[in-house]
This record gives C-alpha cells, structure tokens and sequence, in this order.
C-alpha cells in the first residue's frame, strides 16, 4: 500500500474567496493591474483576503470578450473610466445616465464568465 506524498499547493491553486459582485471583482482588478502599473511588487499569498483568481485573469476575461465583440470599445473606456474611479456612474446624474447603461451591459455580459470559473458567487 503506497502512502500519499504530502506536497503543498501553490498559493494559485488555493480556493479563494469568490467575489459577492461583478462590480467588485472588477474594481479589485482595476486597483490591482494599476498598482503594478506604478510599480507595485505582487507577492502571492500575502492578501488579507484569498481571491480565486489574478487581477490580470479578469483583464483578460474583459479582452476575449472585446476580441469575441460581445464588448465594443465604449463599454472598455465606461469601464476603466469609473473602475480607475472605483465608483459606478450614477444614473441620476444627467451627464452619467448613458455611462451607468454601458456599465451595466458590461458587467451583465461579463458575469456569466465569472460566475463559471467561480470568480465571483
């Protein structure tokens, strides 16, 4: 009878916490790839919070959706727009309405790819 080895997982193959929303998955993930932009060192493991997944994964979930056309370019640039602002539009205010019906078809387009790979609950 063989004995089972003990290897440990790597930190990526940990189950995270998945994500209560698509809008804070993809705030989390605009703070994240902006914080490497400005020269930020990533260091797996060290979160207060084990997430399922990189912020860059849902970047590039974003850019297959874009390449597959079921995003176009103004849904990109309401979503980095607001997400760099880590506020959604607000549909009250005039001169957002139109941006707050961007985010919305944005997220509603990429939740279902988030909720298959259990990025978000």
């Amino acid at each position: 009878m063989g004995h089972e080895r003990y290897c440990p997982r790597p930190v990526s193959a940990v189950a995270g916490e998945p994500f209560e929303s698509v809008e804070d998955a993809w705030f989390w993930s605009v703070q994240g790839v902006v914080a490497r932009l400005e020269g930020a060192r990533v260091v797996a493991g060290l979160a207060g919070v084990m997430r399922p997944c990189e912020p860059s994964d849902v970047i590039r979930l974003v850019s297959r959706l874009r390449r597959e056309q079921h995003l176009q370019r103004r849904h990109l640039h309401v979503l980095m727009r607001y997400g760099r602002r880590l506020a959604a539009p607000d549909a009250t205010r005039h001169n957002e309405y139109r941006d707050a019906r961007l985010w919305d078809e944005a997220l509603d387009r990429i939740a279902g790819s988030l909720r298959e790979r259990g990025i978000v609950v």
